[in-house]
């Protein structure tokens, strides 16, 4: 699997906001990578030390559209913890 297939896009909402000051970033990361694979996939695309990663499967929510019944999509999401001082710069102008 290559590194840009791991990351498939990052998390922007409220908590991550929040956490990417104590220098966490949340992506939503392909559901078969490790671990191992989503701290060198974010070592090497953004040219940072990464800390710790922790991985959370997220299960879809049921949702009802008109009178049918169904379920959005399960993910998997990764917080990445950078050394300090470190930052991405991508996530600087959000």
């Amino acid at each position: 699997m290559n590194y840009e297939d791991i990351l498939i896009e990052p998390v922007l909402s409220e908590k991550a906001t929040l956490l990417r000051e104590e220098g966490k970033y949340v992506f939503k990361v392909h559901p078969d990578a490790s671990k191992i694979e989503i701290k060198e996939a974010v070592r090497r695309l953004f040219n940072v030390k990464v800390v710790d990663c922790t991985t959370v499967n997220v299960n879809g929510k049921m949702k009802r559209v008109r009178y049918r019944a169904g379920r959005t999509s399960s993910w998997k999401k990764a917080i990445v913890k950078l050394a300090p001082g470190e930052s991405i710069k991508v996530f600087e102008g959000v």
